[in-house]
């Protein structure tokens, strides 16, 4: 996908972060939009940020497939066509770092209701209709480089973007299978300055658990903060999108403890994992 001037782009989690990003991007490239999250205030903000930009907002949740059903049908009667869909809507359950046993179920369903059937859920809704336009098109999924790496840290997050990387390669095998014009990209980002270790702000009620009285650990949010750009991670993507490059990684700071992993496995070796927040130092701006 060379050309975006007057194409339509789906966002979701277009209220903050990455999503945002990308629907600014997309409104420079000249995209009409269509803007989904829960949050309709970060969605008002991003609005905000688009110019002259055509743009939609839509209050959905992406791990309903009736509001994701309701905003593939809202594109089509709005803007006649679906050119770029970026399955982008992530979560991050709050808290303390915890062992794996930890979690709750709660935690478990949030994450993978959001990361995983999110995804899958757009994919369900949107594919179909694209590929029977049989107009070229693009999928972007954003999944996460705790997608390729593991240890204690963060485990549910990791596990659901894990998830997100199987699917987004079969939905890459698929569509070469049956050679449809639909490019597929998955942005996998380091750390990014955003709100992503804030996200239980929009836990919904049914739920919630213990962890939305944990206090966020203060080094999960400094070392998010000195993350990279999301109008940077933006462009990045776009850049990957032009170039039809499936894996779109952000930072190169992860690629040794990939290696590690994928070293041990194929050598079955028992793995040693490293600490997460030590590996994300890595991935940090210096001051």
């Amino acid at each position: 996908m060379q050309d975006f001037a007057n194409k339509v782009t789906v966002i979701t989690g277009a209220a903050s972060g990455i999503g945002a990003a990308l629907a600014r991007k997309a409104a420079g490239y000249g995209m009409k939009l269509v803007l989904a999250d829960v949050d309709m205030a970060g969605l008002e903000e991003t609005a905000r940020s688009l110019g002259d930009a055509q743009y939609f907002p839509m209050r959905v949740d992406v791990s309903s497939a009736e509001d994701v059903e309701r905003l593939a049908d809202t594109t089509l009667t709005r803007f006649g066509a679906i050119d770029l869909l970026c399955n982008n809507a992530g979560i991050v359950p709050g808290g303390r770092h915890r062992a794996v046993w930890e979690y709750e179920v709660q935690d478990w369903l949030w994450a993978f209701n959001v990361n995983v059937l999110g995804v899958v859920n757009g994919l369900r809704s949107f594919v179909p209709r694209m590929l029977a336009t049989a107009r070229p098109a693009h999928i972007l999924n954003t999944a996460s480089v705790s997608g390729f790496i593991s240890g204690a840290g963060s485990a549910v997050y990791g596990a659901s973007k894990h998830a997100v990387v199987r699917v987004t390669e079969a939905l890459q095998a698929s569509m070469l299978e049956c050679g449809a014009p639909i490019g597929v990209s998955m942005l996998c980002p380091g750390l990014v300055n955003t709100r992503i270790f804030e996200t239980e702000r929009v836990r919904p009620d049914h739920l919630r658990s213990d962890a939305v009285e944990m206090e966020e650990p203060e080094t999960l949010k400094s070392i998010a903060a000195g993350g990279a750009d999301p109008d940077e991670v933006a462009q990045q993507a776009f850049d990957g999108i032009m170039a039809n490059r499936f894996y779109i990684f952000t930072s190169d700071s992860f690629d040794a403890a990939i290696a590690q992993r994928t070293e041990w496995i194929l050598s079955r070796a028992n793995p040693a994992f490293d600490d997460f927040t030590a590996m994300s130092q890595k991935d940090v701006k210096p001051a």
